[in-house]
């Protein structure tokens, strides 16, 4: 059976990603397992986007000793398997909404940490030099029917009156002419910023930014037991134990089921399923009306995501299987065929090369939360929009530990709330699953 978060115990074991991302790598040499008894002040525990990003942070502004426990190889998790997809997000709810919640000030704020974390990104690349196959910027929203298309028009007006965006709205006739031929589109919102990296290589670039400065990283490091022994943490792993200051959660949906009572049943881990075509040729692009290589979402409750890639493959992506156990079901790889030949009907016998699955983690309220409490922090619930705010989020839990003051955003203020009922989780996601999919197809 496939690794599932809800039923396996630890995350370790696990297999280097079978990703597309995975054949444009020479998979690195394994670093050493912690080892012994050791101390540090900060314990980061997970070696992806965020854990790495937390170190750097701490090591390059703060100059403030941390340690990386990674429970298999990193590049292993969500970091090497997801989309690539560098955007702000927002969860399911929209910035009018929020506005409505929380006002306009405090809406400001949340956009102006999404649009952060996309510049970081970027800054970091551009500053480091990794290569990681970054394309054009753009970030296409395509309303999949009628009513999303009047929606995504209110959206637009909104971004652009409030939020100081340069947000464009298409029309179908200047989506076919610039961009695509979608033929399950009513229009589109376009962003300027929001690009396509190779995520697994970004990571890669992250891991080797972050040994530069001196951080060790430990993999094959499981944490098996987390104890608090007065000010104090302690770290078991199969081969050692860590002594720390604080330490910070940074595992996402690949963190212990059971693990620590600050994350502990507040998290959905959700699977994603992408898959990625033989190159297209020639008369395949003319056909699809393919322009871009900018990232594109579309509205439905349960989205479909795509790019082409930078050797003119068209990676597709959707929710995956609700198990681990039927993770590697080929139906979900052919519905997302299915559904780009929906899009896209002169790919309906396309070739697919790549077909895998990778789980993220959503959050009862649709918001990534960034809380910090004691000498304990994490990040968690980026509901897939993790490439970009993992690097917001690092930055802001580097200055909670440096004793500096966050925004006050409910992104940052306030925890991650429970699922109350956590065992029936998998059930209310089949149950909205049925209900999500009548909705995209009906209304």
């Amino acid at each position: 059976m496939s690794y599932d978060p809800l039923l396996n115990d630890f995350p370790d074991g696990q297999p280097w990603p079978d990703s597309y991302w995975a054949t444009t790598v020479s998979r690195p040499a394994r670093l050493p397992a912690l080892s012994g008894r050791m101390q540090t002040d900060v314990a980061i525990v997970g070696g992806g986007f965020t854990g790495l990003l937390t170190a750097y942070y701490l090591a390059s502004e703060f100059n403030i000793e941390a340690r990386v426990l990674e429970a298999n190889q990193i590049g292993f998790g969500a970091s090497g398997r997801n989309a690539g997809f560098v955007l702000k997000g927002s969860g399911r709810m929209g910035y009018s909404q929020m506005a409505k919640k929380w006002g306009m000030e405090t809406t400001k704020g949340i956009y102006g940490e999404f649009t952060s974390a996309v510049r970081r990104v970027e800054q970091l690349i551009e500053q480091h030099e990794i290569a990681c196959d970054a394309q054009p910027k753009g970030y296409l929203k395509i309303a999949h029917n009628a009513k999303a298309y009047s929606t995504l028009k209110g959206a637009a007006d909104f971004i652009a009156e409030h939020l100081g965006d340069d947000a464009q709205f298409l029309t179908p006739s200047e989506l076919k002419e610039s961009y695509m031929d979608n033929h399950q589109a009513y229009g589109a919102l376009r962003l300027n910023d929001g690009f396509g990296v190779n995520p697994l290589k970004l990571c890669l670039g992250y891991k080797r930014v972050v040994q530069s400065l001196g951080v060790h990283l430990h993999e094959e490091s499981c944490v098996r037991e987390w104890l608090k022994e007065g000010p104090h943490h302690r770290l078991i792993t199969d081969k050692g134990e860590l002594i720390a200051k604080q330490v910070v959660s940074a595992g996402n949906a690949y963190t212990p089921k059971r693990f620590n009572q600050a994350v502990d049943n507040r998290y959905l881990p959700i699977l994603s399923n992408i898959i990625v075509t033989a190159p297209l040729t020639d008369a395949q692009l003319e056909a699809t009306g393919l322009k871009t290589h900018q990232v594109v979402m579309d509205t439905r409750r349960l989205k479909y995501y795509y790019r082409l890639l930078s050797d003119n493959r068209l990676l597709f992506g959707g929710r995956g299987a609700i198990s681990g156990a039927d993770a590697g079901d080929p139906r979900y790889g052919e519905r997302l065929k299915s559904a780009m030949a929906d899009c896209f009907p002169a790919l309906a016998e396309v070739t697919v090369d790549h077909n895998w699955t990778g789980w993220i983690a959503a959050a009862l309220d649709d918001m990534p939360h960034v809380f910090s409490q004691g000498n304990m922090g994490y990040s968690l619930g980026y509901c897939g929009s993790g490439v970009a705010f993992s690097a917001q989020a690092a930055y802001r839990l580097a200055q909670h530990i440096a004793g500096e003051r966050l925004p006050e955003l409910p992104l940052y203020q306030s925890p991650l709330p429970k699922f109350h009922f956590a065992r029936l989780r998998r059930l209310g996601q089949s149950a909205y699953y049925q209900y999500a999919w009548l909705r995209d197809r009906y209304s």
